[in-house]
């Protein structure tokens, strides 16, 4: 999806550099000693989402395994359709040694196909070491670990304007109420609160589910993500409610309904932190900062700040997550090499290396948190790390992508049309419900 696919705040050769010791800028790597070079002459594939900045950054990490291993790597940048993207390359005998995967229900998939090799110990033992045990759950699949977690996104971030607040005299609210009563203090100073990214029906499943996981609790965000509880419970009624407060509030977002289903995710930073400010707020991952500092040139910490989602009707602060996982297939035809580069992205090392150039979060807990290049991004990896089990990954990830990862389809369409019109939250949760049986049965 672009959901997850917008990150980067520092870039640049110095990063690199401090990481390695030894490697060349923009070229080949070149020898760094310390290595023993045990994979020279082998190439590693690794297919992934990543474009632009994003594939740049990660090209220094695979740069960096080059320098350790002697193995030189390729990347293939899959687009948004990973799942028929892998499927073809192996159909025609081209598979990929490692695919950075960014859904769980993907991931489940290639599992139930056959198509992946367990980590190896090694990598488990870092994982076991590393890692709080949920991102070990959401990378197996019947008890078997498949699934590294490289980079994460922190999903329960609300970003604002620090002088649009100043100015309204709001200080970040700690409770979803008083980030409403909040918002209308802004509105009041002649700003709209929050820009809505309708267009993209994916951000609307994000509001929903960080809603939900703090008004409902994690055992029924759960079990509503492995779809054992139906849309129609009420506590889905309840949180749709919950959300249609914001939706149907005019005084709350920028240009209204209407406008906001015209706005996509960079429209709704831009509404933010472009050079002319429509809103005080914007509600979206880490990646915000991203758009933020490398489109419209914003200091993160200074011009652009976040505070957490706040907690709904007195329950815990959600903190919902993205990922990437690194997965070797057992039809590439250097998959041990490609297992040996899942043990070194296991390692703290393989992260610091994107960690300095900036644009991304470890769920790796022994990742040195000096590694990141601002305080912000500090302080977004900190509160992941900090949040260990309670983290739940994003739940339209976990569906079936009819479901939950399919534009003009699902829960994208039915969110856009209860922001629409949020007048029934019963008749929507029934909406989503059949969508959501349809799609699991589907999935067999």
């Amino acid at each position: 999806m672009m959901r997850r696919r917008t990150t980067t705040l520092l870039t640049g050769c110095t990063a690199l550099v401090l990481a390695l010791g030894a490697t060349a800028c923009g070229g080949d790597p070149v020898s760094a000693g310390g290595g023993d070079k045990e994979l020279s002459g082998q190439t590693v594939t690794v297919a992934g989402v990543w474009s632009g900045s994003e594939q740049k950054n990660f090209q220094k990490v695979l740069d960096a395994f080059t320098a350790k291993t002697g193995a030189k790597t390729q990347f293939v940048s899959t687009g948004d359709n990973v799942s028929t993207v892998v499927g073809s390359k192996i159909e025609g005998g081209n598979a990929p040694d490692v695919v950075m995967v960014p859904q769980v229900g993907v991931l489940q998939q290639f599992a139930k196909k056959g198509w992946l090799t367990p980590l190896s110990a090694t990598t488990q033992k870092e994982v076991d070491a590393g890692y709080a045990s949920v991102w070990k759950k959401y990378g197996s699949v019947d008890g078997t670990l498949y699934g590294l977690y490289f980079k994460a996104a922190h999903k329960s971030t609300v970003w604002y304007s620090p002088d649009a607040l100043t100015q309204a005299g709001v200080q970040p609210p700690t409770t979803y109420d008083a980030m409403l009563k909040a918002g209308h203090t802004v509105s009041d100073s002649g700003l709209a609160a929050f820009a809505v990214a309708g267009q993209d029906g994916w951000t609307l499943t994000d509001w929903f589910e960080n809603i939900y996981l703090s008004q409902a609790g994690p055992e029924k965000y759960d079990a509503l993500a492995a779809h054992q509880l139906k849309w129609t419970d009420a506590s889905v009624v309840k949180a749709l409610g919950t959300l249609g407060k914001l939706f149907k509030d005019k005084q709350l977002i920028a240009g209204g309904q209407k406008e906001a289903l015209n706005t996509d995710f960079p429209g709704s930073v831009e509404k933010v932190f472009g050079p002319k400010p429509q809103a005080g707020m914007v509600y979206e991952g880490d990646f915000v900062a991203g758009v933020a500092h490398d489109q419209f040139g914003k200091t993160i910490g200074k011009d652009a700040n976040f505070f957490p989602f706040p907690a709904v009707d007195g329950g815990k602060a959600p903190v919902v997550s993205g990922g990437d996982a690194a997965v070797v297939l057992k039809d590439g035809k250097n998959a041990k090499a490609g297992m040996k580069l899942l043990e070194y992205l296991a390692t703290p090392e393989a992260s610091a290396v994107w960690a300095k150039a900036g644009g991304f979060l470890s769920p790796n807990k022994k990742l040195d948190l000096a590694s990141y290049g601002d305080d912000v991004t500090r302080a977004t990896a900190k509160s992941l790390v900090d949040a260990g089990d309670s983290v739940r990954f994003d739940m339209s990830d976990q569906a079936p992508a009819a479901f939950g990862g399919t534009k003009g389809t699902g829960e994208w369409k039915l969110l856009q049309d209860f922001l629409r019109d949020p007048s029934d939250p019963k008749g929507t949760a029934a909406k989503l419900e059949a969508a959501a049986a349809k799609a699991y049965q589907g999935q067999g």
